[in-house]
């Protein structure tokens, strides 16, 4: 009895260790699979690249440079450079029955820092512009410009006759936060209104033209002072879309 008692024991001793094999081999396999996922070996490679020589090698597939700038954003003396790229969906090519073939890609903006002759990046956001080939109503489309002045990034909408707005951003907390804006609202060549709204210190200027109507005349001023509610700084990255942005609250 127990001859058979040992020989039972010994059997389910070699089907245990036969078990604890099979499934350390099968752990074994799957964990090896996952390692050699080729596209997470991909995504990981990809989020190393941060220096490069070349500012268009920053530009991702499926996008081209629109606009370069360069200028000093970091006060170090070294010329930074802020690219304007547009997307190259041909879906977003349209044809208007008055304007002819359209591109309505979107664009965006990447902004790169000059460090020892290469270029790292400072901050991106790939579509928060939209196409310059928007409808203006019965105008023309306010155009985007781009111009980095004393050590800021100014991000300019002109609107010919109807005036113009500007928003200004500066590099602090690890990204470009709206610090200014500033816009003139105009009837041909008479200013009706200008604002100026300082982030930092929270307060808008609002100068109001009280003699609009006489398109001939001089324009007079009433200068008015109020506070803005807001105190959370925009972050150019965060910006979806520039059209959609309230700034004035």
């Amino acid at each position: 009895m127990n001859k058979y008692l040992i020989i039972a024991g010994a059997f389910l001793m070699q089907l245990g260790i036969f078990s604890c094999t099979e499934k350390n081999k099968k752990e074994t396999t799957t964990t090896v699979e996952t390692l050699t996922n080729p596209e997470e070996v991909a995504e990981t490679s990809d989020s190393t690249v941060e220096s490069q020589k070349n500012p268009a090698d920053f530009v991702p597939k499926g996008y081209v440079i629109f606009d370069t700038i360069y200028g000093d954003l970091n006060k170090d003396g070294a010329e930074d450079c802020a690219i304007v790229i547009k997307g190259t969906d041909k879906s977003k090519v349209i044809k208007d029955d008055y304007r002819g073939q359209l591109d309505r890609n979107r664009r965006g903006i990447i902004v790169l820092f000059n460090k020892n002759n290469s270029y790292e990046l400072a901050v991106k956001n790939y579509d928060c512009f939209s196409s310059e080939n928007e409808d203006g109503g019965v105008y023309f489309a306010p155009e985007l410009s781009v111009e980095i002045k004393n050590n800021k990034l100014h991000i300019h909408y002109g609107h010919g006759r109807y005036g113009y707005w500007e928003y200004t951003f500066r590099f602090q907390n690890s990204d470009f936060e709206l610090i200014g804006y500033d816009s003139s609202s105009n009837r041909g060549p008479v200013v009706e209104t200008e604002v100026s709204i300082n982030f930092l210190t929270r307060k808008k200027i609002t100068n109001e033209n009280t003699n609009k109507e006489d398109e001939g005349g001089d324009e007079v001023f009433e200068k008015t002072e109020t506070k803005i509610s807001k105190s959370k700084l925009f972050k150019l990255s965060e910006i979806k879309d520039f059209d959609e942005l309230e700034v004035s609250q």
